[in-house]
């Protein structure tokens, strides 16, 4: 059976360094940061990355009242998606449109708030949101969405811990291959910064990163980082079956060509190199490539010592001899936005069909020699000759691997 060839042909997205594409991409050719301080409950001053969108954009203020930060990315990321792909919510074929959003964890903050709120009426529960059940479903972000657009399709989110954007893609172009629909809203979303909780476990790991500059306390393959800048984002793209984006003249991003999923299976934090290097040279077989194919790979490293070093052996493994691979991360500018990672890092990427540049990795003032890979790009952008295939890596705890593979679209 010929699969349909699936393409992305719209991207709305809100980050710690841009509320579109446009702002996006140049941010990060210019090596431009987004961190800053914040005050967390318990926990005084944090490091994070907070978006600054126009939620009333697309939605009434009671509406923010009832609903969460989550869906609120969500709904922002959706609308600007549907905007860029000249699609008018109104006009969609509301039961054959699919909402499939990636989380790495949702719920926390409105219960972390409820408790802290009757916590000043002596415990008393007469004091609890009413709304509390509706904002901590699983299924909260994708569900806030369809009830925004008025979409009566398959709407639902994708648990998969920080691999959970390129997850959301891939069931995605899985349904929209299945023939479940004929539109599909996908990514990943997160709200992190918004409960202590996650500022807490990481702290309490040694893992939470701090640099008295903020915008240079995300330092992946620096040898003197120490560990995660949390933060919140969301990017949310337009998928659809190739012939039905021509019909209608659609301009294209790119196509999803490969992807593959697989599990550690070996620890609750610490990854696996050869599980990585599995999913990866799975997602290239999948997309009939080699690994020379590839101009860009995206890493998913977080600027923990392990994991980033894990990761580096990995792709050294898979991409030997590959003198036009270039690699680049994105984490230094934005910190890391869980859920929404991997689908804001591949949004970064993406124009690099067009404008032919591969954004650097910041921050790495003395590279760390375990993480000396062939082809990374630090500190200044670099041209490429030509971009043809990015393959963007998004991993998780509990050992959830993912590859994505968008080339650039061809007949």
């Amino acid at each position: 059976m010929i699969e349909s060839r699936v393409v992305i042909t719209g991207v709305g997205l809100t980050a710690p360094i841009g509320n579109s594409l446009a702002e996006f991409r140049q941010s990060l050719l210019q090596g431009q940061a987004g961190i800053s301080r914040i005050d967390m409950r318990y926990m005084g001053q944090v490091l994070a990355g907070v978006c600054d969108f126009d939620a009333l954009r697309y939605q009434k203020k009671k509406e923010l009242r009832v609903g969460t930060r989550a869906g609120s990315i969500s709904i922002y990321c959706a609308r600007e998606a549907l905007l860029d792909a000249g699609l008018e919510a109104e006009n969609l074929a509301s039961d054959r449109t699919g909402i499939y959003v990636g989380t790495t964890e949702h719920g926390n903050v409105e219960t972390e708030n409820e408790v802290y709120n009757i916590s000043q009426f002596d415990y008393d529960t007469k004091y609890w949101s009413h709304h509390h059940n509706p904002r901590t479903v699983s299924n909260n972000p994708a569900g806030e969405v369809s009830l925004n657009l008025k979409v009566h399709g398959p709407a639902y989110t994708v648990g998969a811990a920080c691999a959970a954007g390129n997850l959301g893609l891939v069931h995605a172009l899985q349904m929209l291959r299945l023939g479940e629909v004929d539109l599909a809203i996908a990514g990943g979303v997160s709200e992190s910064v918004r409960t202590f909780g996650i500022f807490a476990g990481f702290k309490s790991q040694g893992a939470l990163a701090e640099h008295e500059d903020p915008n240079k306390a995300s330092r992946p393959f620096d040898l003197k980082r120490n560990g995660i800048v949390v933060s919140e984002g969301g990017a949310l793209y337009t998928l659809e079956r190739l012939e039905d984006a021509q019909t209608r003249g659609a301009k294209i991003y790119g196509e999803i060509v490969g992807y593959h999923v697989n599990s550690d299976a070996t620890d609750y934090v610490l990854p696996n190199p050869a599980r990585q290097a599995e999913c990866m040279r799975a997602a290239l077989g999948r997309a009939g490539m080699q690994p020379g194919d590839i101009d860009i790979i995206n890493t998913h490293a977080t600027a923990t010592p392990m994991g980033d070093i894990q990761e580096c052996a990995a792709i050294g493994e898979v991409f030997t001899d590959c003198p036009k691979t270039q690699v680049n991360n994105t984490k230094g500018y934005i910190g890391h936005a869980m859920g929404a990672a991997g689908a804001l890092e591949l949004a970064g990427n993406l124009p690099a069909f067009e404008d032919g540049l591969v954004h650097p990795t910041i921050n790495v003032d003395e590279l760390d020699p375990k993480c000396d890979l062939p082809g990374l790009v630090i500190n200044e952008t670099k041209p490429a000759k030509r971009v043809d295939a990015i393959l963007n890596n998004s991993f998780g705890m509990l050992g959830i691997n993912s590859a994505l593979i968008v080339k650039r679209f061809s007949n």
